[in-house]
Formats: structure tokens, C-alpha cells, sequence
């Protein structure tokens, strides 16, 4: 089970490989229009390391739903509860 705080490490790990080394401060508000260069390239690479970090699969309403970085997430940390 992974924590909030465990999470959030682990996604800014991903971030940083998907922006090639950008730093890019998480927090639960932020959303793609708020980072350049965040198009649906980069979303399919970040849910694909994700799954891959977290032995986890997303399903297409669950990705659908996502709003922000803190929706991401909240959703990481139930599927891995």
C-alpha cells in the first residue's frame, strides 16, 4: 500500500523522466494546462510508468475522471490499498 507521501515521491520521480529531467512541484491542483509541453503524449507515458511502478492497470473511466495530479494520486493510493 502505497501512502500520499509515498506517492507524491514517486510521481515526481516519474515527472521528472517524462519532462526529461524538468523539475515540475507537485501538488494536488495542478493540472496539464499548467505545465508546458503536458499533451496526451506525455499523459500516456506518465499512466504507463505509474502502472508500471505500481503493478497497477487503470481502466478508461478511471483515467477519464482524472482532473489533476491530486486526483492521480488519490487514485494510486486506493487501487493500491
Amino acid at each position: 500500500m502505497a501512502t500520499e507521501a509515498e506517492t507524491y515521491a514517486a510521481l515526481t520521480e516519474i515527472f521528472e523522466d517524462v519532462f526529461d529531467g524538468r523539475e515540475i512541484p507537485l501538488s494536488p491542483t495542478l493540472t496539464a494546462k499548467q505545465v508546458q509541453g503536458w499533451d496526451s503524449f506525455k499523459q500516456i507515458e506518465i499512466v504507463l510508468a505509474c502502472e508500471e511502478r505500481w503493478k497497477i492497470k487503470f481502466s478508461t473511466r478511471e483515467l477519464d475522471s482524472l482532473q489533476s495530479v491530486g486526483d492521480l494520486a488519490g487514485l494510486i493510493v486506493t487501487k493500491t490499498a
